[in-house]
């Protein structure tokens, strides 16, 4: 399905839709100027909606896995003041659309004006349900025409969220286009791309290279790639830190860039891994009994990473891991490369030695994204400070790896500075 307009069409529709959006574009851009005030009055709105249950069946029916945290985490991120302190933290407490300069004595004031940059496309990645919507708004609180690229693994949560938000306000018809094209149609995209002043692209490393080759030369490119995070844990450990981390792996399914794919112990040896292992695993059995999937697509695909994972134990000369069953494993190596698990409950276990973080962790440094440190309080700042050294960009408790806060950085910068212009104005 399509939403432009205001309204959803078949995809079918798509040449002629695209062939008449370079016009309709304009036509806005050259209206007044969308008002931050009209976007959060809306969102705000629809998240009071969705807390009251109004959009339960709706969600119900998209048979998503966590629905409940996916409301829950909705509803904290849609209230108005966390978007209005978003954007105090992200623009800054002071931000001034329009302002004149006080430069030194004999220098001519400059008037600036504070634009959104236009049109944004948004490419999104498919890991992560509600990430293209979550996008979108960034782009409409900062007054730009959005262009959405859906991923093929979209569920129909973020046409139904759009929907909802234009029942609500429906003057961001004009500033909300949604297609469900799929990648390999790329004479489609690249029209897109050419109608946009930036493009927004969250994905590996192919994705963000087929923008590369296909974005006009003087198009901003606002990459938020894939990134591998996780779990460090140094000392004696408390069980409710430990059940936190096991409930985030479970939760998230590992399948976000903030989902701990590595715990790491600082240790040097490979028995402190067996006895960790040996504490922790009835742990994560119990979390991960606790949240059983229950979608179908869910069970298959773990299913599928469970049989795949007893194949590869067999490979290694071994019929079965102690650490293992259908819903989870914990799985010890040798090695500390920073690098992917299996997902869905299967973590890897490394010893890194806080001597060594820096050699091993700058290995990975452009992936690098969040560290889940639990250590004795005296110790916190010390590995803080070394985590930070190495690259990462957003250090947290393990249980809290993967949840969202307003005015929190991606991946080491604020996207709203980013989709935006300064333009300077002689007086």
């Amino acid at each position: 399905m399509i939403l432009a307009n205001g309204k959803r069409w078949e995809s079918s529709m798509q040449s002629e839709i695209l062939a008449g959006l370079e016009a309709k574009l304009n036509a806005t851009l050259a209206g007044p100027p969308l008002e931050a005030e009209t976007v959060v009055a809306a969102i705000d709105e629809l998240g009071k909606r969705v807390a009251a249950g109004e959009f339960d069946e709706r969600i119900a029916a998209l048979q998503i896995d966590g629905a409940e945290q996916y409301k829950e985490l909705a509803v904290r991120l849609l209230r108005r003041d966390n978007l209005e302190f978003m954007l105090r933290t992200e623009l800054g407490a002071d931000f001034r659309p329009d302002y004149l300069t006080e430069p030194p004595a004999g220098l001519q004031p400059v008037r600036v004006l504070t634009r959104p940059l236009g049109v944004l496309l948004h490419i999104a990645a498919g890991n992560a349900d509600g990430l293209p919507a979550f996008s979108v708004a960034e782009g409409l609180v900062t007054g730009n025409i959005n262009i959405l690229k859906l991923p093929q693994a979209d569920n129909g949560l973020s046409l139904e969220i759009f929907q909802a938000l234009l029942e609500l306000e429906p003057r961001l018809a004009d500033y909300i286009y949604v297609f469900d094209t799929p990648s390999s149609d790329v004479g489609a995209i690249q029209r897109m791309a050419e109608l946009a002043d930036g493009i927004v692209v969250w994905g590996g490393e192919a994705a963000v290279s087929a923008v590369r080759r296909f974005a006009h030369p003087g198009t901003k490119l606002i990459e938020w790639g894939h990134r591998l995070s996780f779990a460090y844990l140094s000392g004696a450990v408390p069980e409710r830190e430990l059940t936190a981390l096991a409930e985030h792996l479970v939760v998230t399914r590992q399948l976000l860039c903030s989902s701990c794919q590595v715990i790491y112990l600082d240790t040097e040896r490979m028995e402190d891994l067996r006895a960790f292992c040996d504490r922790f695993w009835p742990i994560l059995q119990r979390a991960a009994e606790a949240r059983r999937p229950r979608t179908l697509g869910a069970v298959a695909e773990l299913t599928l990473r469970t049989y795949t994972d007893r194949l590869e134990a067999i490979l290694d000369g071994g019929t079965s891991k102690p650490w293992s069953s259908p819903l989870c494993s914990l799985i010890p190596k040798e090695d500390s490369a920073l690098e992917l698990s299996p997902m869905f409950a299967n973590v890897l276990v490394k010893r890194l030695p806080r001597q060594k973080i820096l050699p091993v962790l700058r290995k990975a440094k452009p992936y690098l994204q969040t560290a889940g440190l639990a250590c004795p309080p005296a110790e916190r700042e010390a590995l803080t400070q070394l985590l930070a050294q190495a690259g990462l960009t957003r250090i947290t408790r393990p249980g809290s790896m993967s949840e969202g806060v307003p005015g929190e950085a991606h991946d080491g910068s604020y996207p709203l500075q980013r989709y935006i212009r300064i333009v300077n104005v002689e007086i």
